[in-house]
């Protein structure tokens, strides 16, 4: 109670009258403030769309259009943020030391993201896959890419779900890509009894790859007996398609081995287990 009495009424009756004035001018900052952000946000767009039809025409992988792409979102939008918080009072300077001193700790909270950049950088370099390649990692996650971003990838898989994963993971694991060579081989596994003959099977599987208009033709084109089963012989059909054709050729080729053996007469087997009871 005595240090209230103690406090000058003057004072206090200058601060109730300049309040409204402080107020205001507070106000004036926000509206200000908000007008920045605003403009800033549409010249951000225009400067981005105007850097990527730059850099477009020097054909330039669109990967890395997309990566620098977000690389300077994030920096011209850290710059509005600065100029922002100038515009309420703040002073920028005393920002950017708060953001200095306090930069370990900010590496250590952001560990997993800055990892993710680093991978994204690593995917722009050594591109180990790029826009439209389909491809798997070692988690099982396949896909088509639809983007590569400054932190996250994001594939579409064949029945169109989207998944995001971090480049980080990406850059330090194992890749799959289906789609970097233009040509890929088609394995079909075909199992025939032990009582047919292998010579005609061959002959009847060797025409089916020798017809098909999918199967490349300079490329070899083989029947092979790989093992002998259990219960069957197992054959490899085996030939070369384009890359876009793959799926389609491989799918027509392993109904038209069924169709031909059962018009040839060669049965394919049921896996069957012979058991002996002692009396």
């Amino acid at each position: 109670m005595d240090d209230i009495e103690k406090v000058d009424p003057g004072v206090i009756e200058k601060f109730m009258t300049e309040l409204p004035d402080k107020v205001f001018h507070l106000g004036i900052r926000v509206v200000l403030a908000v007008i920045v952000l605003l403009i800033g946000s549409q010249l951000i767009r225009l400067i981005r769309s105007l850097l990527r039809k730059m850099i477009r025409r020097g054909h330039v992988d669109e990967i890395a259009v997309r990566f620098i792409d977000s690389f300077i979102k994030y920096a011209l939008y850290f710059v509005l943020i600065i100029m922002t918080a100038s515009w309420l009072g703040v002073d920028a300077a005393s920002i950017i030391a708060l953001l200095g001193s306090a930069s370990v700790a900010i590496g250590l909270a952001l560990q997993g993201s800055l990892s993710n950049l680093a991978g994204g950088v690593l995917i722009m370099i050594l591109k180990p896959f790029t826009t439209g390649d389909y491809i798997r990692d070692e988690l099982g996650n396949e896909g088509s890419v639809k983007g590569i971003d400054i932190f996250y990838t994001q594939l579409i898989t064949p029945d169109n779900k989207s998944i995001v994963l971090p480049n980080g993971t990406l850059a330090n694991g194992s890749i799959t890509n289906y789609t970097k060579c233009d040509e890929r081989r088609i394995d079909i596994n075909v199992g025939i009894a032990y009582e047919e003959d292998i010579r005609q099977a061959k002959d009847v599987l060797q025409k089916i790859l020798e017809e098909d208009e999918g199967i490349l033709k300079d490329k070899d084109m083989l029947v092979i007996v790989d093992s002998l089963g259990d219960s069957c012989v197992n054959l490899i059909v085996r030939g070369w398609a384009k890359k876009e054709d793959f799926w389609p050729t491989k799918w027509r080729i392993t109904e038209n081995v069924k169709l031909a053996l059962d018009d040839a007469g060669i049965r394919i087997p049921y896996p069957q287990m012979d058991v002996h009871f002692d009396k």
